[in-house]
């Protein structure tokens, strides 16, 4: 790394830290203000850390573990989250290829995607009832439109001479796939599942919090309320916001770049 790319990476690193100092001066703000105006108990920054101390070290939550709760959430995401992906990237390739189907199955998956994830909920309950199958149901069919939208985008860019060069060397349908569309259409593929990623994570809390039972993130905040240990539910909170931090930023921008390295593409700023 360059002297430019180190000083970008202590200047990334020294605002992030100002950030998270501004959220958390705010938020005890926020706690002192509420427990003068209102006499209510609002949980400080302090509060939360140290119940989070206590949760990671054993102490229960509705019976179970932080642990078990996040493992929880985190499960019932990756499965709908993986049916999103699949079936959309099936649908927009689909759609990208051929334009009969494309006039066929777009435009439904158009209004999906202006459907709110929340919207999906009597839909879910009358199909799946209350538990994983509405949960996993909701991930699903509110990540599915913009991955879908994306890909079939981006196979549409993709030049038709490429694809009738390729036909002509001789390519069969999974080569041309490989070597020609996939690295097309790859930005676009990773700007549908980076949009797909965020919608899906916030519709889990959601959905957990709706149609969700036993455990998970979302159900144990909900389920707060008649304990009145706000507290635990701001842990749960700050978990849900770390996680979702450490997909986008640590996991999902780096594997982004690194893709797109990989085959010799890079992404516009």
């Amino acid at each position: 790394m360059g002297s430019n790319g180190k000083k970008r990476a202590s200047g990334n690193l020294l605002y992030g830290v100002a950030a998270l100092l501004l959220i958390v001066l705010g938020w005890q703000c926020i706690a002192w203000s509420v427990s003068w105006w209102r006499g209510v108990s609002f949980p400080t920054p302090f509060e939360t850390g140290w119940k989070l101390v206590k949760m990671l070290a054993g102490e229960p939550l509705l019976g179970y573990s932080i642990y078990l709760h996040t493992l929880s959430s985190m499960g019932r995401w990756l499965g709908g989250f993986s049916i999103a992906v699949f079936s959309g990237a099936l649908i927009g390739m689909a759609a990208g290829r051929w334009r009969t189907f494309e006039r066929l199955t777009m435009p439904s998956v158009q209004v999906l995607q202006l459907i709110p994830g929340l919207a999906w909920i009597p839909v879910a309950i009358l199909l799946f009832g209350i538990g994983d199958g509405a949960t996993l149901f909701m991930i699903a069919v509110t990540a599915f439109a913009p991955i879908a939208i994306n890909v079939a985008g981006g196979v549409k860019r993709v030049d038709e001479m490429y694809i009738r060069a390729a036909r002509m060397l001789g390519l069969n349908n999974r080569m041309l796939f490989r070597s020609v569309l996939l690295p097309g259409a790859l930005p676009h593929i990773l700007s549908g599942l980076r949009v797909g990623l965020g919608s899906s994570w916030r519709v889990l809390v959601a959905a957990e919090m709706v149609v969700g039972r036993g455990t998970g993130l979302g159900y144990a905040i909900i389920q707060s309320r008649w304990t009145l240990d706000f507290a635990k539910a701001f842990v749960c909170i700050a978990i849900i916001c770390g996680i979702g931090l450490i997909m986008e930023r640590v996991i999902f921008i780096p594997l982004e770049k690194r893709t797109l390295e990989l085959w010799g593409l890079k992404r516009e700023v």
